[in-house]
């Protein structure tokens, strides 16, 4: 994934499509890298069901009152001619008219919004057709323009077909009659007072009406992350490197503490000094963090610690201002012992430390 030009140059950093070649002098390394497209990491909300509002419906309420009624006109009686009296009925109101509320609820109908998660891309890739003739594979390497698709993610969304309703229904009143007894004759000649008499009915009148109450339920929304294009890479160019770096793992001197993947002080002057300079310095390179553990433990867990502490770093890196981008983490846990201390091999703590190893390595 990488070219490494051993050939001369001035003290200055090499730029451009080819490194310098006036006034050589031995020691140079120069790392043949494409600069890589930028990214900017931005989140869109999505609103996946809308507001809506819920209605509760409360019936009428009804209360019992007594009234006093006259059921007996007062009257005279005469001595000699009695009152005759007739019987007539008087209607009322047993139960008023009142409202009976019902609820028909929201309705909503599915729907898919589509959100482009990864965009659209292209880039330069360097090949080296196979069966060349020349010993110099710089005769035969192609340069091809690479398309990748954009990437899309259908998001199930609702929206309101119609809200919350109510319809009402009338009850119809409910009506009674009475008794009541009225003169139709009075008393002639002698008159004795007849006092009026008196009932007490009961009738049920409306004590609360029917009503009905809102509830705002809020959107339902959902976060979607995805990467815009912010400059876009492609470019050919030679960074200059410390020929100590170039073509095997470098290790870096990181220790953790058991069963941790926290960088602790010391471990960060040694990736400042080891790394972030090389990466501050050449802003083309990529760089894979590759982490190990020791035999001891399971192997499912010594994979997992191992990402995490290869991710660590990474995130150290990020926060000090390195593209993520350019950062690759990969925990490799006890499949790349450098010893012999695997798995039931009785060995001594510092045959296991020296498996427990953060290396980085120039991938670009």
């Amino acid at each position: 994934m990488f070219q490494v030009g051993f050939v001369a140059a001035q003290d200055q950093q090499p730029s451009g499509s080819a490194p310098p070649t006036e006034n050589p002098s031995p020691g140079k390394c120069y790392v043949k890298c494409i600069t890589p497209d930028e990214f900017r990491e931005e989140t869109v909300t999505v609103m996946v069901k809308p507001q809506h509002t819920v209605l509760t419906t409360y019936p009428a309420t009804f209360k019992t009152v007594e009234e006093r009624v006259e059921v007996k006109e007062a009257s005279k009686k005469l001595n000699y001619v009695p009152a005759v009296y007739e019987t007539v009925e008087v209607p009322y109101i047993s139960k008023e008219e009142a409202k009976n509320l019902k609820v028909i609820p929201a309705t909503f109908q599915d729907d898919l919004e589509e959100i482009e998660t990864y965009p659209e891309v292209g880039r330069w890739e360097y090949r080296i057709l196979e069966d060349c003739p020349s010993a110099n594979k710089e005769d035969c390497m192609v340069a091809c323009y690479v398309e990748y698709p954009s990437k899309s993610e259908a998001v199930a969304t609702k929206t309101l077909n119609s809200d919350a309703r109510t319809t009402s229904t009338s009850t119809s009143e409910v009506k009674a009659v009475y008794r009541k007894e009225v003169i139709k004759t009075p008393a002639r000649v002698d008159e004795i007072d007849i006092p009026a008499k008196y009932s007490t009915i009961t009738r049920q009148v409306v004590d609360q009406p029917a009503r009905v109450e809102e509830k705002t339920i809020p959107a339902v929304t959902k976060t979607v992350n995805k990467s815009v294009l912010v400059k876009k890479g492609g470019m050919t160019v030679w960074e200059e490197v410390n020929c100590e770096l170039v073509g095997s793992a470098n290790i870096l001197p990181i220790l953790y503490e058991l069963n941790s993947a926290k960088i602790t002080p010391k471990s960060v002057d040694i990736i400042d000094k080891n790394l972030l300079s090389v990466m501050r310095d050449s802003p083309a390179l990529r760089i894979e963090i590759m982490s190990h553990t020791d035999s001891r433990g399971s192997d499912d867990y010594n994979l997992s610690l191992s990402q995490q502490r290869a991710q660590s770093v990474v995130n150290y890196l990020v926060g000090k201002g390195i593209n993520r981008n350019r950062l690759e983490a990969k925990g490799y846990g006890e499949t790349r012992l450098v010893n012999k201390c695997a798995n039931g091999v009785d060995c001594t703590d510092a045959q296991h430390q020296a498996n427990r190893r953060t290396e980085f390595r120039i991938i670009q």
